[in-house]
Parts: structure tokens; sequence; C-alpha cells
């Protein structure tokens, strides 16, 4: 099985084909365990996009706030249950403070200046992190019941990656719900079309936004707080590299688009894995397979997959 079981079916007996069979298995679930991360923190991104016509560079840093916020925590003896509901919700603040001080009064500026100030904010937040926790990695407590391992079929995972899973459809279809059945979802629609036009049927502009920034970062604090337990070490740079990876995300399923940012999210994290379970020798070279696939998106298709093309707002 050296050269890779997925390209030895041709050559194998009954017992090394199901073995392969599990092994390909065992590795679409991990990579739909990773999609399901990369999909909600993907959401964060295009939420705020298709609203503001803003990248959040920042977005990812959230997922470090979130981790270290459930590490002091339990530090200080607080159920882990009862930190990670605390942390998501100190994420949500940070995420609109970031969009009231850096943002806001940026919003009629030139595009480059909001760029430029939400390079700036993410900056801020990494090295902040580094002075005030420092840079030593620090092991994460995760709880027995996500380490549990799971056999279904011939398949043996880790039962944490069902809980990443369920955990994010149902984040999912609680956005979608939101965004399609609510007056706020109504409102959220509304000035991504135009901001004037939404603040002359009485919406509240200023607050519809702050919401959003809420519910992305939210979401990325779910994100991070389950990245966390998936690779249970935290630093302050731990953001950086997931949070290029959904901006990635969220540009191949069209950014802008939240259906678009779930699709993206799912097909970078299944390739990710595949790629690295077909060819081993490449595991060093991960974390570049989200900007091959960035580049060849922008190419072939600058929308993504169900992007639109977009137009200035009036």
């Amino acid at each position: 099985m050296g050269r890779g079981k997925l390209f030895c079916l041709y050559d194998i007996g009954l017992g090394d084909e199901k073995m392969t069979i599990n092994f390909f298995m065992e590795n679409l679930a991990n990579g739909v365990s990773l999609g399901s991360l990369y999909a909600l923190i993907a959401i964060g991104y295009t939420m705020v996009y298709g609203i503001l016509r803003l990248i959040n560079f920042a977005h990812g840093d959230l997922l470090m706030v979130a981790a270290y916020a459930v590490f002091f925590m339990i530090a200080a003896m607080v159920p882990w249950w009862i930190a990670a509901i605390l942390a998501v919700v100190i994420t949500a603040i940070v995420g609109v403070l970031i969009e009231k001080a850096a943002y806001r009064p940026l919003r009629n500026s030139p595009r480059i200046s909001v760029l430029i100030s939400a390079i700036g904010v993410s900056f801020l937040i990494e090295n902040l992190g580094l002075v005030v926790f420092s840079g030593v990695p620090r092991a994460v407590y995760r709880p027995e019941i996500f380490d549990k391992s799971v056999s279904m079929g011939g398949i043996t995972t880790s039962s944490l990656t069902f809980y990443i899973i369920g955990a994010t459809v149902i984040l999912l279809l609680a956005l979608v719900y939101l965004l399609n059945k609510t007056k706020t979802g109504m409102a959220m629609r509304a000035l991504a079309i135009s901001f004037d036009t939404a603040s002359l049927m009485a919406i509240n502009v200023n607050r519809i936004v702050s919401f959003t920034f809420a519910i992305g970062s939210s979401l990325a604090a779910f994100g991070g707080i389950m990245w966390a337990l998936k690779y249970p070490q935290i630093n302050p740079l731990m953001g950086v590299f997931p949070g290029l990876k959904c901006f990635v995300a969220a540009v191949l399923g069209g950014i802008g688009n939240v259906t678009g940012a779930v699709i993206g999210g799912f097909i970078l994290g299944i390739v990710e894995i595949m790629a690295i379970a077909i060819f081993p020798s490449l595991a060093g070279y991960r974390d570049a397979f989200a900007f091959i696939i960035l580049i060849l998106i922008l190419l072939f298709k600058p929308t993504g997959i169900m992007g639109e093309k977009m137009t200035e707002k009036v």
C-alpha cells in the first residue's frame, strides 16, 4: 500500500479493497469536519462583504479571541460549556467594537482606507495577543465527551468530528432562518442592495451593521472554539492561516453569497484532507492548496461558484 491506497484498487484483494474504502471514508469524514469549520468562519467574511463591500481581515483573529477566552475561563474553574457560551458572547462584543471603532468612521471614505484599517486591526489584535498572552503555545482542555472514538460500518473516527458537523448544520440552519424568515434578516438583505434605499425605509443602518458583525463574530467564535478542540493547542497567531483559508473559501463559493461560502468551505476542507491522504509527501505544502485554489478561481471564475457580478452600492 506504499504507493497510496487510493491508487491500488486494480491489484488488491477484497480485504485490501475494504481497507481502501474505509481509508477513503475516514478521510472524507475528516474533510467534511474541517470543511464545516471553514464554512462557519467563511460566512462571517461573506456577510460583512455582502453588506459593506469590506474584507474584514481581522475576522480570522477572532478565532484566537474565542479560544483564549475559553482557555482562561476554564483555568478559573468555569465549566467548559458555560465558558464556551461566554466566549461566543465576548467575541461578538469584540466584533461589534471593531466595527464601531475601525470601520464605521470610515464608511464613506475611499475603499483603500477601509482596507488599510482592516489590516491594521488584524495586526493590532495579533500583536496585542503576543504581548498579553506571550507567544508560547498553550495546551487546550478537551472534555471527555469529545475524546471518544466512534465506529460506523468499519470506519473509526473521533466523536468530535460528528459534533463539529452537527453543530455546523444547526448553526447554518439557524442563520438561514434568520436571513430569510425574520425582519432583521430582511433588513440585512436590504442593506446588501442599497444603504440609501434601506435608510429611506426606516431601517436603522448602524444597528443592522453592528448586528451583522455580531453574528459573523459569533460564528467565528464557534469556529475558533471547535478549532481549538480539533487541534488542541492555541497561540496568538492561530487565526492567521485559518482566517486566510476561510477568505479563500468565501471567494471560491462567491463572496457575498452565504450558500456559496458554505459550499466553498466544504470544498476546501475536503480537498485539503483528501490531497494529503492521497499524497502524504505533500503534507508540508498543505497550506499552499488554499492559495492555489484562490489563484485558479480568480483566473477562471472571479465571481466564484455562486457569486454574481457585483455593482457599487448607490
